[in-house]
């Protein structure tokens, strides 16, 4: 199926899908959350392409939305402009319209002009010289904790959303092959919770799917494209796929896809995680997938199993060096999906270090060597 089959649903106006499946894949005892989230499309029109993914229109936490509500001294009944400028309630303009999270600047800079008890230091911290500044005293911080830091400032409901930004969607990798699952689409997804300033925070889309999602609660979706990281057109080209966490996520998709289509090109996958007792992600499916044939290797890095000994996915990589490099020679494609701030460089300075030890070249030769892959699309991610 393709991804440019015409639906009335779209970023625009989303398919308000319902959530069938929604399981926890890491332990009980993992230091994470990661769950597996099956969304139903059935009647949608809406179809994908393995490297897709899905867009999720999240609502805001309810109890978040009544804390700014009580903040503001309102009721929540309050008239004001959603974000496509039609009336609509406080309440409900703050649960799907707007961020409610990270304070905008807009928000920061009302509250300097308004004046009041404790705005020295926001007004100072304001100077665009000091923008580093203002970013590290907000680091953590909601429109919640500046506003109750600052009882004495009073605001309009229409005064405060004018400061908001609109609600963007998040974009989750898809895992899962409409050749294998049908009108379903899976999703890999890591449910953010964590403290600061003393309160409890949550991430806004993934709890949405974790905790508010449900069978009488819409997830409303729309298909991305993303034709730059795409299987390579010949089945029995070997590919090679790079993804810890929940960068796995496109990499079942893929599997499940060469599988049903019988493509005949070897499989090659690089998981990671931080213990594989509580975090391994899908390892039934993997095993089998590898027991099968299907997966013709399969390569795990655990970064907290051994003590004083942390292993990632780009140790594999150097362990594995003569024959990683074999494959690339054999014309396999390679493959990157996740974290793009630290994991992403690591495993491209891995890549480029295994093609000039592994295939005698300078360091120019192997930039050149590397730099070629791209240019063939033969070396693809798809980092956040």
């Amino acid at each position: 199926m393709s991804s440019e089959v015409t639906s009335v649903f779209s970023r625009k106006n989303p398919f308000p899908a319902r959530q069938a499946v929604n399981r926890r894949l890491s332990g009980p005892e993992s230091e994470k959350e990661t769950r597996h989230h099956e969304i139903c499309l059935e009647g949608s029109g809406l179809a994908y392409e393995v490297g897709d993914s899905l867009g999720v229109f999240a609502s805001n936490d309810p109890e978040l939305v009544q804390a700014i509500i009580h903040a503001l001294h309102a009721t929540g009944d309050e008239q004001v402009a959603g974000s496509d400028g039609a009336a609509k309630t406080l309440r409900d303009a703050l649960t799907k319209d707007y961020i409610i999270t990270q304070p905008s600047k807009e928000f920061i800079k009302a509250i300097v002009e308004k004046g009041g008890d404790g705005v020295d230091l926001l007004r100072t911290l304001s100077d665009p010289l000091r923008k580093k500044d203002l970013e590290e005293y907000l680091w953590g911080m909601e429109f919640i904790d500046v506003l109750t830091d600052h009882p004495s400032i009073t605001w309009t409901s229409e005064e405060f959303t004018k400061t908001l930004r609109k609600m963007q969607p998040r974009l989750y990798s898809i895992a899962s092959s409409m050749k294998a699952v049908g009108d379903n689409v899976h999703l890999t997804v890591a449910t953010v919770r964590y403290e600061s300033h003393g309160r409890v925070r949550k991430g806004v889309a993934s709890t949405f799917l974790a905790d508010r999602a449900g069978e009488t609660a819409p997830v409303p979706v729309f298909v991305h494209t993303a034709k730059h990281f795409r299987l390579p057109e010949d089945p029995n080209t070997p590919v090679i796929m790079v993804g810890p966490g929940t960068g796995v996520a496109p990499f079942r998709a893929f599997l499940q896809e060469r599988k049903a289509t019988g493509a005949t090109g070897k499989n090659w996958l690089f998981f990671g995680e931080q213990r594989r007792a509580h975090d391994f992600l899908y390892e039934d499916e993997f095993v089998a997938l590898q027991r099968d044939g299907a997966l013709a290797k399969f390569d795990v890095a655990f970064s907290r199993d051994i003590a004083g000994q942390k292993v990632y996915v780009q140790n594999k990589m150097s362990e594995n060096a003569s024959e990683l490099f074999a494959w690339l020679e054999e014309g396999a494609h390679f493959f990157v999906c996740g974290d793009g701030a630290r994991m992403a460089k690591d495993v491209d300075a891995e890549l480029h270090r295994i093609v000039q030890i592994e295939g005698g070249k300078t360091t120019e030769e192997a930039s050149e060597y590397v730099e070629a892959l791209k240019k063939t699309k033969r070396y693809k991610r798809d980092v956040y």
